[in-house]
């Protein structure tokens, strides 16, 4: 619910902060609410052990994706952009092939060639660089999944052993210091209005530090296969908040890439293989 939020949030501030504004602010306003936690932890020197692996973290899974997920968030609708960020294992087992030589099985190039189709299915008649063409929106979301592809096989490699909860506040921390100065570079020339700052202030406070939160207690308690089934669960609250709040349509060609999209990526994440186990 909260990362499906996050989409709503940023379609209602992204066009008054402007995208940059608003995730420098976003990051910067969840490291401020993460450092207190993490002070508290038994891992609060870990930032200056993993001061480089923890910048790449906090640019490439925070910084550079989110800015480029508000960007499309300005053409594109909430459900729409959330399924484009669904294709994010998608990259990920992509990127483990190219670069780690990770062996993909038959049923992951299955789900691999389906998240291609839903993709072509989902963006049918929108990949277009004339005027009113979403073709750079769509590009940007894509870019943005590919770079949390990249980060999770990263952070896995260059952070290993250490606690979530310092992964976490240390790359928020990294990505608003890499987005302060072009922060004030693009601040908004008119006041955002209360409305902007509320979806601001929920976006970063629950839908960034908090769901950072849940999320890796829920890795610690099931695990990071099993977790990632969220990916599924984002896409409908997008959708359904977007809905609710502005009014926004669900389309056949959402539903239908949507799907597929799904599907392909439950095969990549060998989760229909692990519950036919589960049931046996």
């Amino acid at each position: 619910m909260l990362w499906g939020a996050s989409f709503l949030f940023m379609r209602v501030g992204a066009p008054q902060f402007g995208p940059i504004a608003l995730i420098g602010l976003r990051v910067a306003i969840a490291a401020l609410c993460l450092w207190p936690l993490w002070l508290a932890s038994s891992e609060a020197a870990s930032l200056r052990r993993h001061a480089l692996p923890m910048a790449t973290v906090g640019i490439c899974n925070s910084a550079l994706p989110f800015v480029l997920l508000a960007y499309a968030s300005l053409s594109l609708t909430a459900g729409f952009t959330a399924l484009i960020n669904a294709t994010v294992p998608l990259w990920a087992a992509l990127v483990g092939m190219l670069w780690l030589r990770d062996r993909l099985t038959p049923r992951q190039w299955i789900g691999l060639l389906l998240g291609v189709i839903g993709m072509a299915v989902l963006t049918w008649g929108k990949v277009t660089f004339r005027e009113g063409g979403s073709a750079l929106a769509i590009m940007a979301g894509l870019l943005a999944t590919l770079s949390y592809g990249f980060s999770s096989h990263f952070a896995r490699q260059a952070l290993a052993g250490v606690a979530p909860l310092a992964i976490a506040t240390g790359s928020q921390t990294c990505a608003a210091i890499a987005l302060a100065p072009l922060t004030l570079a693009f601040w908004p020339t008119a006041t955002p209005s209360g409305y902007a700052w509320l979806a601001l202030i929920l976006l970063a406070t629950l839908s960034t530090a908090l769901a950072y939160i849940l999320y890796f207690r829920l890795i610690a308690h099931l695990g990071g296969q099993r977790a990632s089934t969220v990916t599924f669960l984002i896409p409908v609250f997008a959708a359904g908040w977007g809905g609710i709040f502005l009014g926004e349509v669900v389309t056949p060609p959402m539903l239908l890439g949507g799907a597929i999209i799904l599907v392909g990526t439950a095969l990549t994440l060998g989760i229909a293989r692990t519950s036919r186990r589960q049931r046996s």
